[in-house]
């Protein structure tokens, strides 16, 4: 436990640029917080004192405004980038090098018993207000527009944005680490509006020079 600890405070400096001292972090980041009372909560609960479990994740979501059930599985240099509203549900797993950003949802869609919540891959990225929702998967190194509502499982190296979630970007290899942020991701509804826009331009030129 205490080794998945240190991990999530390198994660959080290799993803933070605004984070100074260990201290600062332990102290200031309601993320990294809830993660550390997750991580007790989770022992304790696979220990079978599910009420005293549940009770310190009650408390931490008091503190930090981030609720995750202590039956969640997060694996190692997890990140909430300011926490606030993020919600993880029971049978949630979550893979290593995962970030997740504020308001995101990893929640289920209705009353069915069992494995009810998503499971995310590793280095995946979860922009703002995204919602993911049911027994699905989401691959390897996937990014989910901020916002989005993901209701299928997604593939690795994948790009998913839009309600509900599409797929607008696959590609065969990794995708480098670098560019793994939530906000460089593309419109699909604006590049259409640009196509259509250079169409009406073409067959404007064509009415305009029936010759040519």
């Amino acid at each position: 436990m205490f080794k998945d600890i240190g991990r999530d405070l390198q994660a959080v400096f290799q993803r933070d640029p605004a984070a100074r001292s260990s201290l600062e972090v332990i102290l200031t980041y309601a993320g990294f917080q809830a993660l550390m009372f997750h991580r007790i909560a989770h022992r304790v609960w696979k220990m079978k004192f599910r009420l005293l479990a549940r009770v310190i994740a009650q408390f931490a979501r008091w503190i930090t405004g981030v609720e995750i059930h202590p039956g969640a599985k997060i694996g190692h240099g997890f990140f909430i980038d300011h926490g606030m509203g993020v919600v993880i549900g029971e049978t949630a797993e979550i893979g290593d090098f995962v970030t997740l950003f504020q308001g995101v949802t990893l929640g289920g869609t209705g009353k069915e018993k069992g494995k009810r919540h998503p499971t995310l891959g590793n280095h995946v990225v979860v922009g703002s207000g995204a919602k993911v929702l049911g027994n699905i998967r989401v691959g390897d190194f996937v990014k989910i527009g901020a916002n989005s509502v993901v209701l299928r499982s997604v593939p690795s190296n994948s790009t998913v944005i839009g309600i509900p979630g599409r797929i607008i970007k696959w590609v065969g290899e990794r995708v480098p680490e670098e560019s793994m942020d939530h906000a460089n991701v593309p419109d699909p509804i604006a590049e259409r509006f640009d196509a259509m826009e250079r169409e009406i331009i073409e067959l404007r030129k064509k009415l305009e020079n029936p010759e040519s």
